[in-house]
């Protein structure tokens, strides 16, 4: 993967990370930006403002990715859980079964028995100064 990275790199003009903990950091910071890029896309189609980002699954156990994150899309991530496709399973068959009447009784179920981290965003204008390098390189 570092050669394929550093392919991608020699080709739009940038620095290569010196070492393992530069990769990744780039790659996480990649990723963040990414999200930022396709947040803005939905943003322009959604008919209600978009404020809070909500992160399940395994990347909610990610605690620098998700700071990234909230720093590059300068909203809040609210991260967790992580293990939101068996809990969305067993809501579906609780609803199913007839222990739950709707999406909302199924959500408030869920935000009281899963916890979640909450990240602020932080270094917004870095981060922006970030994306738009981000958008210039991949256009």
């Amino acid at each position: 993967m570092t050669g394929a990275i550093d392919k991608y790199l020699t080709s739009t003009g940038q620095v290569l990370p010196q070492n393992h903990p530069a990769y990744v950091r780039l790659i996480l910071e990649s990723l963040a930006l990414k999200y930022k890029y396709v947040l803005e896309m939905f943003k322009e189609f959604s008919p209600f403002e978009i404020n809070k980002l909500h992160i399940i699954g395994g990347g909610s156990k990610n605690s620098l990715l998700n700071q990234f994150t909230a720093n590059a899309t300068g909203i809040e991530v609210i991260a967790g859980p992580s293990e939101a496709t068996a809990i969305g399973n067993i809501m579906v068959q609780a609803r199913a079964a007839g222990m739950v009447e709707t999406l909302q009784q199924m959500r408030d179920m869920i935000a009281k028995a899963v916890e979640t981290t909450l990240f602020v965003p932080g270094d917004t204008q870095d981060w922006e100064e970030a994306y738009n390098r981000f958008v210039r390189i991949i256009k």
